[in-house]
């Protein structure tokens, strides 16, 4: 069985989705992966075409809450990609290792198109 792990951001719309789609890219082989977030609202557009310009195919993907697997999914790894998922992220049976990754949100950033496009790849790749 493969360990499994879960991104968990605020929104799942953008830097656990990132994670998400990158590890299942590199290494989904070896790895059970999935995000979620504590506040789910719909992918950024944004998102799925930084992935879409390196070859990922996001059409499965969706923002799920953390309620989808608490009590009743085991992880091997839980990890934060942002502050705010640390601080708010409740303990739950069956977890393994907890990592904190924090990242920009690129969804904040404030821009023209083409900046907020830049943001976007910025994170992708330092999470990448």
């Amino acid at each position: 069985m493969k360990p499994r792990v879960l991104f968990l951001c605020t929104g799942n719309t953008t830097r656990s989705q990132l994670a998400e789609a990158l590890l299942r890219k590199h290494a989904g082989d070896k790895f059970d992966v999935h995000s979620a977030g504590l506040d789910p609202s719909e992918i950024n557009p944004y998102t799925v075409k930084v992935l879409e310009e390196i070859g990922i195919d996001t059409s499965g993907q969706y923002a799920k809450p953390l309620t989808t697997y608490l009590g009743k999914t085991h992880f091997s790894y839980l990890i934060t990609v942002c502050s705010n998922a640390e601080e708010r992220c409740p303990i739950f049976p069956g977890m393994g290792i907890r990592l904190h990754w924090p990242f920009e949100d690129a969804a904040a950033f404030e821009g023209s198109e083409e900046e907020k496009l830049n943001k976007f790849r910025e994170v992708r790749d330092q999470i990448d």
